[in-house]
């Protein structure tokens, strides 16, 4: 099972970045996508965007379409999901998830292991 660990989350004013970094150790031949899912307070869980393993087609929800990129350093098994022109309603925990995916969005059809969690919190 492939372990994952988050990392950059912090907090930032609103219309501010932020660059968060998911690594990913042990079997990662489990999971063909990696996606970033955020829990803000009160609300359910939502994904925000995916990266398929092998070839790197990314996807994303409507909420980060235009403002976050993923992206993936293989050589470091990394993906890491930057965040621009942040909001308010960003506030979350956010955390990365491996996965197995299929076609394009929601793309994720089976969750298989979770990180920690890292917090993000925007002040307007």
């Amino acid at each position: 099972q492939v372990q994952l660990g988050e990392s950059g989350g912090g907090s930032v004013q609103a219309g501010g970045s932020l660059r968060l970094s998911c690594r990913a150790s042990g079997y990662t031949s489990s999971n063909n996508c990696i996606v970033w899912a955020r829990q803000a307070p009160g609300k359910e869980r939502e994904d925000v965007a995916a990266i398929y393993t092998r070839g790197g087609s990314t996807y994303y929800a409507d909420s980060g379409k235009g403002r976050f990129t993923i992206s993936q350093d293989n050589a470091k098994n990394t993906v890491s999901l930057q965040m621009n022109s942040l909001k308010a309603a960003d506030t979350a925990m956010d955390d990365c998830a491996a996965a197995l995916g299929w076609g394009a969005w929601p793309v994720v059809s089976t969750y298989l292991s979770w990180g920690q969690g890292t917090q993000v919190t925007v002040s307007s």
